[in-house]
């Protein structure tokens, strides 16, 4: 008990400490970024000298980096993640108003393409004919040459869903990885001693081929997590998506400094939290089957 409470308190000092570091990457790579100190508002005619002074002094409170992002965390203690500068809005509310939006992209985007690669991977597995084995190979190939920005055009010319567009994303990742899995638990002897004593292929299936990839899988599965997360940024700016991935690459053009150290930090979040969690599922099961 005491060793499962230090894995588990070492795991979320890591966890804490990579958040913290990724917000401050964030922040470093949009400071330097060419451009960072110009401001199209001052462009605006509209605008008299007070009010260009008043944009160009704030942003020389963010020249300084270190000092900007510990008084970003100390606002984020008390709640107060910032204001958005190209949207004048409350970070917080515009998290809070996108992420069901993206919630539901991607749970539909990475059910839809677990169940195509799956059910591909089985299928090559169980059937093991070369000739279907090459064809979704070539097709799973094709797949993962296209962008992601390509797709993501293809699915509004052709009126289709988003989240389709992430499932064409991440089906060709996890496909190759699913039916390599299978294809090596099914060539394990125990299993072909299985088979030529007639146990049924659900039985073999479910008693032997599962238990042996699941731990894999669900690796695989966190990882698919965070190719998802990716896409969506491409799909929801291209489809016209008003989701996170949107504001993310609103605030990229714009240089929006403090929505972008928000988005890194949220994404590094739900990333490792997807990782995390695949692994400890992993490990209950292989526990398990111990």
């Amino acid at each position: 008990m005491r060793s499962l409470r230090k894995t588990i308190a070492g795991g979320a000092l890591t966890l804490l400490a990579t958040v913290l570091l990724g917000g401050l990457l964030s922040a470093t790579l949009v400071r330097m970024a060419p451009g960072f100190s110009a401001d199209e508002r001052e462009l605006d005619p509209h605008l008299n000298a007070q009010s260009v002074q008043a944009l160009r002094e704030a942003k020389q409170r963010d020249h300084n980096i270190v000092r900007f992002y510990f008084s970003y965390m100390n606002r984020a203690l008390h709640g107060d993640l910032g204001t958005s500068l190209a949207l004048g809005q409350p970070v917080r509310t515009l998290l809070r108003d996108r992420a069901p939006l993206t919630l539901r992209l991607l749970s539909t985007g990475l059910a839809l393409a677990w169940i195509l690669s799956l059910t591909l991977a089985l299928t090559s597995a169980w059937l093991r004919l070369s000739i279907f084995d090459a064809l979704t190979t070539i097709v799973s190939g094709t797949f993962l040459c296209i962008p992601a920005a390509v797709l993501a055009l293809l699915s509004v010319l052709w009126n289709v869903p988003g989240s389709l567009a992430i499932a064409l994303i991440v089906f060709p990742r996890s496909y190759r990885y699913a039916s390599n899995l299978l294809m090596k638990a099914y060539s394990r002897p125990h299993i072909v001693a299985a088979r030529s004593r007639g146990l049924g292929e659900a039985r073999i299936l479910f008693w032997h081929v599962v238990p042996v990839v699941a731990p894999q899988l669900l690796a695989v599965a966190g990882v698919s997590v965070s190719v998802a997360v990716g896409a969506a940024i491409p799909v929801e700016a291209l489809c016209g998506l008003p989701g996170i991935g949107q504001l993310a690459w609103q605030a990229a053009l714009a240089r929006d400094l403090p929505l972008l150290v928000n988005i890194t930090i949220l994404v590094t979040l739900v990333t490792l939290l997807a990782n995390s969690g695949a692994d400890a599922m992993g490990q209950v099961v292989r526990g398990e089957e111990a």
